[in-house]
């Protein structure tokens, strides 16, 4: 193990309790569903804020790898992956020091609960100010071990295209500012089209997310997008699925 993973570990523990709730990301050209994330919550299914605002420098490496942890454990207890659904976690790249190493509680989870890791998708933040040949590092080995990985936030953050340049991940979620009202704008109509075809021509998936009604969801549609996210669809569910309403979307 790398020393800076080792002194990472050596690092304060993260004791506060927390758990998952996970909410679905469905594929509307098949009505299935694509995968579940897993979204920080606390013991009772309090907001993330809740758990969120004790992580610091000290404990964030902790916290990363129980959050790992955490989600893969509960999801496993709640569906099988042999139908090939996946689970989406988010990660903290500055939690990561050495990926390889890294990694290790991720993998042991996984194999003990019988999770298999391509169905596993790390997904990531572009909005951090981030250290980028060492992101894409860690993202690189993540895809060499079999693992998936999504851009959260495309279009909001530090890195932009100049990210997806250097790396295309499997998976880019569209940030929700770009979907609230596109239906009625045809300026973010314009964008997300274009933005859809750049990343179809790369071979990287768009997602949407944040999707709050019908006018919505259908405008997206009419854009070719496929994988939706949001309270329209199904809101989370703490330590449970939720099932999504299929019937609600565009005919």
């Amino acid at each position: 193990m790398s020393k800076s993973c080792v002194e990472c570990r050596n690092g304060n523990a993260f004791n506060l309790p927390f758990s998952m709730a996970f909410q679905p990301i469905v594929d509307l050209r098949t009505n299935t569903i694509f995968a579940h994330e897993a979204l920080v919550r606390g013991p009772a299914g309090e907001g993330a804020g809740s758990v969120l605002s004790a992580v610091d420098a000290s404990n964030r490496y902790a916290f990363d790898q129980q959050c790992r942890v955490k989600a893969i454990e509960l999801a496993a207890g709640l569906y099988s992956p042999d139908d090939g659904v996946g689970l989406s976690i988010n990660f903290m790249p500055n939690a990561v020091y050495e990926p390889r190493a890294c990694i290790r509680l991720t993998l042991a989870a996984a194999m003990r609960t019988h999770f298999p890791i391509r169905n596993i998708i790390f997904e990531f933040t572009e909005s951090e100010q981030l250290d980028t040949a060492h992101l894409f590092n860690i993202l690189r080995t993540y895809r060499d071990m079999g693992f998936r990985t999504a851009i959260d936030d495309f279009g909001a953050g530090h890195a932009g295209l100049g990210l997806l340049a250097d790396f295309q991940p499997d998976i880019a979620k569209l940030d929700m500012a770009l979907i609230r009202g596109i239906d009625t704008d045809d300026a973010r109509q314009k964008i997300v089209r274009h933005t859809v075809a750049m990343l179809h021509d790369l071979g990287v998936t768009p997602l949407c997310e944040g999707i709050e009604t019908i006018g919505e969801l259908q405008a997206l549609q009419d854009l070719g997008v496929d994988l939706m996210q949001g309270y329209f669809l199904a809101r989370p569910a703490f330590e449970s699925l939720a099932a999504p309403n299929f019937t609600l979307k565009a005919a």
